[in-house]
């Protein structure tokens, strides 16, 4: 049987997962090559020449798509180049990947010592055919070599560590990890497994903590390539129901392993490249920092808070959230043997009690610290100490967030919100308040039932737990209740309205409320992702927020200084009774004859181009149209509108078949089935959002032309559209649309609305 055969019958028997179809693949693999050497060398102990496995094939590590690394090692003066052949073509023939190398002991070594991956690969070496010896040398010489340089190989492999992870990003808390290169993944554990080569930089625990967590990390790599058929490491949203199943378990139990794993080889990561950093430094010696009026019994030394050895931590019932400020302040990571002396015998506020004054504030300052803060309060909460002050972490930690629209976890983005809060401390009369509804605005995720309603619950209970009073726990009951109001109202409904400003005002109550819930919402939107904030956003939440405060200051609305639509400007354009066109930066502007269907018809022309509707705006006057539309391109920053127009000419005239294009764009960017982790369309009518249209809001899986398809739903309804609201998120759209029958009347007959139902769920299908 072919090596590619025995791959695919390995690949086909499913009960081979993870580690052990790692070692069935590596047998085969190491019996066929050994029978490619015999045959290549006529002896299956050629003396002088050996086949050597290195790097992850040396360490047995071989998923589905792992490279085969190979070594031709010979002595000098042997002339192996056509051993080699005979060896490398079979592989390449098989389909394999390969990565391979003919050199002596002495060239290997010389390599090694300029090349830090021909340095590391080596202290993996493993004998495959031919002469054990000249393996066995060169394993014992790569190692001596190593430890002779261990200073600058560990200081060399430090900074490659920290640029790996800066480019990779985590395992631990993003939607989309990659396993293997990320921070927490696999490349830091074989990083950390060189190092302790070197010299021992591990602790007697954590070697058996990285094996575990290697276990779950290769696993679900071994799963990856299995399902995908490629040498791929980032689980995508998409793969991952896949591969949980593979591993007996459901996508969210998958992901929460694998922050966990992640975030144990992180910590373990950190902890000890700092230790190296101190050990490699060749700076002067850091005599330490101490305060015995800020912080009595700690000290900051060689870049760590360190515990005096005379401090008692049963004595100061403060001293982990002092400990941690100080590390936050000095940008420094709590000594190991301290953090473990907290967690031990630290005295932390009892369940069920509230806290001292003191207490929270020391909390508050901590969560000032802001970005700083965040890998402190992360070893707090590796070791334990940080639940026991705010028990429903438990729910939230390493809780995944299988959507396109969050990037972290649960428990990473409360940490990113609320270090983001920091910036907007400054213009919030209760900054203190605002940090806590930072942290907590989506507690209630981490319990089964809808996460706001859970967690304005849950703040029933934490409020008083920090010791604040009924009135300061009812704002921040309200910042959970309302924390998706302003980004939600502000980008779906029609801010010219005086029903939408009454209604956010109402719901808000005062203006102290609303300022907290303004920064609230960038911080927590710049914490979602890319696609939860930007200038369009902005300006319509600080138009929105504008409006409600001037509302709730009980100013009058209509005095207001606020974009006219249409300008005076548009209503010459209007007047002229002529087509005109005007398409600069991301907004396209259109006056033509009013006729039905003039909406649909430019949405379509628009969605040819690969362009996403932002906003439309239209407007008829004396049989005259205009429309208003801003976009974003899928393909570009800049949009080619002298094209959109050519086809926009041509739609207007009825001389483009936008209903046959759009087909043959579907077909050429087919997208395939819906991806997994959306909600199914649905159609909601709000009656209650404005008092001249009927606004019905969209929300659906995005698809090419789906804006052309509702608006085509519309006309064949003889209905029109006055305002249209329109974003993405991630994969899914949620489209606002303000409608009227052709006199202008609402549209509130449940047999037309049932019909009109009927016609945007098939446009949406």
């Amino acid at each position: 049987m072919s090596l590619a055969d025995t791959r695919t019958r390995l690949l086909e028997d499913t009960t081979l997962t993870g580690r052990a179809f790692s070692e069935a693949w590596t047998k085969a693999v190491d019996d066929w090559l050994t029978d490619r050497f015999v045959a290549a060398t006529e002896s299956p102990d050629r003396a002088g020449m050996a086949l050597v496995a290195v790097g992850g094939y040396g360490r047995g590590d071989m998923a589905p798509g792992s490279d085969l690394d190979l070594l031709l090692l010979h002595r000098a003066k042997l002339p192996p180049g056509e051993v080699a052949q005979r060896i490398w073509y079979p592989i390449w023939d098989e389909g394999l990947k390969l990565g391979h190398s003919v050199r002596t002991e002495s060239e290997a070594l010389t390599l090694a010592a300029e090349d830090l991956d021909t340095a590391t690969s080596l202290l993996t070496v493993r004998h495959l055919a031919g002469d054990p010896d000249l393996t066995s040398s060169l394993a014992a010489a790569a190692v001596e070599k190593w430890r002779k340089r261990a200073k600058k190989n560990l200081a060399t492999l430090r900074e490659s560590v920290a640029a790996r992870q800066a480019r990779k990003g985590e395992v631990a808390y993003l939607l989309e990890p990659d396993l293997k290169e990320g921070r927490g993944g696999l490349r830091d554990i074989h990083a950390l497994r060189w190092a302790e080569i070197g010299r021992p930089v591990l602790d007697a625990g954590d070697h058996t903590a990285l094996s575990e967590a290697e276990e779950v990390l290769f696993n679900a790599r071994v799963e990856l390539h299995r399902i995908t058929g490629r040498n791929g490491d980032r689980l995508t949203l998409d793969q991952q129901d896949a591969v949980g199943e593979a591993l007996g378990m459901d996508a969210d139990a998958l992901m929460a392993a694998l922050s966990s794993a992640a975030s144990t080889v992180a910590w373990i990561a950190d902890e000890t490249w700092d230790r190296v950093g101190v050990a490699t430094s060749s700076g002067p010696s850091l005599l330490g920092w101490r305060s015995r009026e800020r912080a009595p019994g700690l000290v900051v030394r060689s870049g760590q808070v360190h515990l005096e050895a005379s401090v008692d931590p049963t004595v100061n019932p403060d001293l982990v959230l002092e400990t941690a400020n100080l590390a936050a302040a000095k940008r420094s990571r709590i000594a190991r043997d301290s953090l473990l002396r907290l967690a031990e015998r630290g005295v932390t506020p009892e369940v069920g009690q509230g806290w001292s004054p003191k207490t929270r504030q020391l909390m508050v300052e901590l969560l000032g610290h802001g970005h700083d803060a965040v890998a402190v309060i992360e070893a707090l909460d590796h070791v334990g100490l940080w639940e026991r002050f705010i028990p429903e972490w438990a729910g939230v930690r390493n809780r995944p967030q299988r959507n396109a629209y969050h990037r972290f976890t649960v428990d990473r983005h409360l940490l990113e919100t609320a270090a983001n809060a920091v910036a907007f401390t400054d213009k919030v009369a209760r900054p203190d308040l605002l940090l806590f509804g930072a942290l907590f605005h989506d507690i209630g995720k981490g319990v089964p039932g809808d996460h706001t309603v859970e967690g304005m619950a849950l703040i029933d209970e934490i409020g008083p737990r920090l010791g604040y009073d009924a009135e300061d726990t009812a704002v921040l009951r309200d910042m959970v209740r309302h924390h998706l109001l302003l980004p939600d109202v502000a980008v779906r409904r029609d801010l010219s309205d005086a029903a939408t400003i009454t209604a956010v005002a109402d719901a808000v109550g005062d203006r102290g409320r609303l300022e907290l819930l303004a920064a609230l919402t960038e911080a927590d939107s710049l914490a979602t992702g890319p696609a939860a904030w930007g200038r369009w956003k902005a300006d319509l939440v600080g138009e929105l927020v504008r409006r409600v405060d001037h509302h709730l200051a009980g100013g009058d609305l209509s005095v207001l200084v606020t974009e006219e639509f249409p300008d005076q400007r548009q209503r010459e354009l209007l007047a002229a009774g002529k087509v005109a066109v005007r398409a600069e930066g991301d907004e396209l502007e259109l006056v033509a004859p009013d006729r039905p269907g003039l909406f649909a018809r430019v949405a379509g022309v628009l969605a040819l181009h690969g362009l996403d509707v932002l906003t439309a705006d239209a407007t008829a006057e004396d049989a005259m149209a205009l429309e208003r539309f801003r976009v974003t391109s899928k393909f570009s920053s800049m949009v080619a509108w002298d094209r959109v127009e050519t086809d926009l000419m041509l739609a207007l005239d009825s001389r483009l078949a936008i209903e046959a294009r759009l087909a043959a764009r579907v077909a050429t960017y087919s997208q395939g089935a819906t991806p997994v982790g959306l909600a199914p369309a649905s159609i909601r009518f709000d009656d209650g959002a404005s008092r001249v249209a009927t606004v019905v809001e969209i929300s659906a899986p995005d698809r090419i032309g789906l804006l052309y398809r509702v608006l085509r739903a519309f006309t064949e309804l003889d209905l029109d559209v006055r305002v249209a609201k329109v974003q993405t998120l991630g994969e899914t759209v949620i489209d606002t649309f303000y409608v009227t029958h052709r006199d202008g009347s609402l549209v509130d007959g449940p047999a037309f609305r049932a019909e009109l139902e009927r016609a945007l769920e098939h446009a949406v299908s």
